[in-house]
C-alpha cells in the first residue's frame, strides 16, 4: 500500500514539472523580444576551411629515433660499439701496426714468446709463438664480426621469408611444420661437428654450418607473430578488396613486426659470434692461421693454469663481452623504441 502511494505521488510531481517546463517554453517562444532570426540562423560557409584537413607531422622512424636516443644507457653502448667497430677496421692502417700472423724474433734468433703487456712495444704482449696479441685480437674481431653479420643477415632473410609463408599461407603450414621438425630434431652441435669434418675448415664452412639451422628460431618466431595478426580486421578488409598476398605481407604484416625483427637481428650477431667461439673451443673451428676470437679464447684457455699468462685469455674475452653486451642492450632498446605504443606525437 505504501509503495503504491509513493508511485502515485512521484507520477503527480513528474506531470507537474512537465507542465511547468512546457508553459515556460511556450512563453519564451511567443515572446516578441525573440525573433525567428535570433532563434535560427544559417552557419557561414568558408571554402578555405572546407578544404582543410587534419594534419600530423608524425614520422615513424623519427619517433623511433627520438625514443631510442632518450635511453642514455643505450646511446652510451651505441657509441662504444661504433668506436670499437670503427677502430677494428682502421687498425691495420694505423702506423707501427704488426702483422697478426708474423712471428717475432729477438737479435739472437729466439722467438719473443709470452711477453707481458707493454714489453718491447707489444701493447697486449705476445703469445707462445711470438705473435702480437694486439694485432691478433683486432684481426680476430674482424673475422668474428664478419661471420656474425653474415650469419645474422642470412638468418634474417631465410627466417623472415619462411616464417611469413609459414604463418600466412595456410596451404604451406604442413610442409613448413614438417621441415621445421626435421631440422630442429638434429642437434646443432652434432651438425657443426659433421660439417667441420666433411668440409675444409674455414670461414665459409663456419658460415654454412651456422646458417644451415640458424634460421629455424627466426622462422618459428615470425610464424607465431603472423598467426596473431593475420586475421585482424584490416587484413581481412585487404583480402576482401582483392589486395595481392605480396602487398598484404609487405604493407600490413612486416611493418608491424619491425621492432621484434630488429631485436632478433641484434641478438643474432653476438649469438653467431658465440657459436663460432664454441666451435673453435671444441677444436673444430677455424685453422690457427686465421685469427678469430674463438682461436684466441681457446689459446688463452689452455694457459689458465699459468697465472702470469692469463692475460692472453682476459683480453679477447673482454672484447667479446663488450661486443655481446653492446648488441644486446642496443637491440632491446631499439626494439622498445620501435614499438608505436611508446611513441608520443
Amino acid at each position: 500500500m505504501e509503495r503504491h502511494v509513493f508511485q502515485s505521488h512521484r507520477e503527480k510531481r513528474t506531470e507537474s514539472l512537465d507542465g511547468k517546463l512546457g508553459e515556460r517554453l511556450k512563453k519564451e517562444l511567443s515572446s516578441p523580444e525573440l525573433s525567428n532570426e535570433e532563434l535560427f540562423s544559417f552557419a557561414p560557409f568558408n571554402a578555405d576551411a572546407a578544404e582543410q584537413g587534419g594534419y600530423s607531422d608524425y614520422s615513424y622512424w623519427r619517433s623511433t629515433l627520438r625514443a631510442f636516443f632518450k635511453n642514455k644507457v643505450a646511446v652510451f653502448f651505441l657509441l662504444v660499439l661504433a668506436v670499437t667497430l670503427a677502430f677494428t677496421f682502421i687498425q691495420p692502417y694505423l702506423p707501427n701496426q704488426r702483422d697478426p700472423i708474423l712471428i717475432h724474433y729477438n737479435d739472437n734468433g729466439r722467438t719473443l714468446a709470452n711477453l707481458q703487456p707493454g714489453e718491447q712495444g707489444f701493447i697486449f704482449g705476445t703469445n707462445n709463438l711470438g705473435q702480437d696479441i694486439w694485432a691478433r685480437i683486432w684481426s680476430g674481431t674482424r673475422t668474428s664480426l664478419f661471420i656474425g653479420f653474415t650469419v645474422a643477415c642470412v638468418e634474417a632473410v631465410l627466417g623472415i621469408l619462411m616464417g611469413v609463408l609459414w604463418g600466412y599461407v595456410r596451404q604451406l603450414d604442413f610442409f613448413f611444420t614438417e621441415l621445421y621438425n626435421v631440422f630442429d630434431n638434429i642437434p646443432q652441435t652434432l651438425l657443426l661437428i659433421l660439417i667441420s669434418y666433411v668440409l675444409n675448415p674455414g670461414v665459409s664452412t663456419i658460415i654454412f654450418a651456422l646458417c644451415l639451422t640458424g634460421w629455424l628460431g627466426m622462422a618459428r618466431f615470425i610464424r607465431n607473430q603472423i598467426i596473431i595478426i593475420r586475421d585482424r580486421d584490416y587484413n581481412l578488409a585487404s583480402r576482401c578488396l582483392g589486395t595481392p598476398t605480396r602487398r598484404v605481407i609487405l604493407r600490413n604484416l612486416l611493418p608491424y613486426l619491425v621492432s621484434v625483427i630488429t631485436m632478433r637481428m641484434a641478438l643474432a650477431i653476438p649469438s653467431a659470434i658465440g657459436n663460432e667461439v664454441f666451435v673453435t673451443y671444441i677444436g673444430i673451428g677455424l685453422p690457427l692461421d686465421t685469427p678469430s676470437l674463438g682461436n684466441l679464447i681457446q689459446t688463452g684457455r689452455e694457459l689458465m693454469t699459468i697465472p702470469a699468462l692469463r692475460y692472453q685469455l682476459y683480453f679477447p674475452v673482454a672484447v667479446l663481452a663488450l661486443i655481446t653486451i653492446s648488441f644486446y642492450i642496443i637491440g632491446n632498446s631499439f626494439a622498445d623504441a620501435a614499438d608505436p605504443k611508446n611513441h608520443i606525437n
